[in-house]
């Protein structure tokens, strides 16, 4: 089983094997999360999907405060060193690398990527995680893609992390067909209702995927579940 807290947009916190997996911390600037305290949030490891500053904002405070090892694509690995990190894993689209907490798969995603200070972020991906306790694909920012099968030929998907706010990512119906794509009927719902222009209508998205026969969650701030 795994522990999963939301702490909004696409911030996740999962508790593999003791180890704590925190991906893309957008916390502090969000003031829908301004009930959580980064500062109580612990991470041995940071998982970031790309550059975009509501993907990367508290990676350096975190990642300081708690010596996590920041896992993203080259360029943005090579972002943080820069600032002061001191442990990165650098990635890229295709490699795989095992971690004390499970293997890492670093997978296609459509999107586009730069950083805050407008340095080149790479190209965005996403990650597919598999553990003892489940394995899982975090979508990251994309598009609907075929590449998506390619996971499901691969992996038995047990959960998918899905943005499903449309506008800069998909919609909750590319998001449904995105599961079907990857093998699996349960999405964690993100990416939704942060701003203005990914404010969705969350009875229909519900009423959407039970219409495909699957389970869309979408968690409140600072909730946690177990899967």
């Amino acid at each position: 089983m795994t522990n999963i807290t939301y702490y909004g947009h696409s911030t996740f916190l999962l508790t593999i094997d003791s180890k704590r997996i925190l991906f893309d911390p957008f916390i502090s600037p969000n003031e829908l999360a301004d009930q959580i305290d980064i500062q109580s949030i612990a991470a041995d490891y940071i998982l970031v999907t790309h550059g975009h500053s509501d993907h990367v904002a508290d990676v350096e405070e975190i990642a300081k405060n708690y010596h996590s090892t920041v896992v993203a694509n080259f360029e943005v690995a090579t972002w943080f060193q820069e600032k002061g990190i001191k442990k990165t894993h650098p990635m890229n689209h295709g490699g795989s690398k095992v971690f004390d907490f499970g293997k890492v798969k670093y997978v296609n995603a459509i999107h586009s990527s730069t950083l805050p200070d407008g340095s080149p972020g790479g190209n965005p991906g996403g990650f597919v995680v598999q553990s003892e306790q489940a394995t899982f694909y975090f979508a990251g920012d994309t598009a609907l893609t075929y590449d998506m099968k390619l996971i499901a030929e691969e992996f038995d998907i047990d959960f998918a992390f899905m943005p499903i706010g449309d506008n800069f990512t998909m919609g909750i119906d590319d998001a449904l067909k995105a599961a079907e794509f990857v093998g699996t009927k349960k999405i964690i719902g993100m990416h939704f209702d942060t701003f203005p222009y990914i404010k969705i209508d969350k009875e229909a998205a519900k009423k959407a995927a039970d219409t495909k026969g699957m389970e869309l969650i979408m968690l409140n701030i600072g909730e946690t579940i177990t899967l």
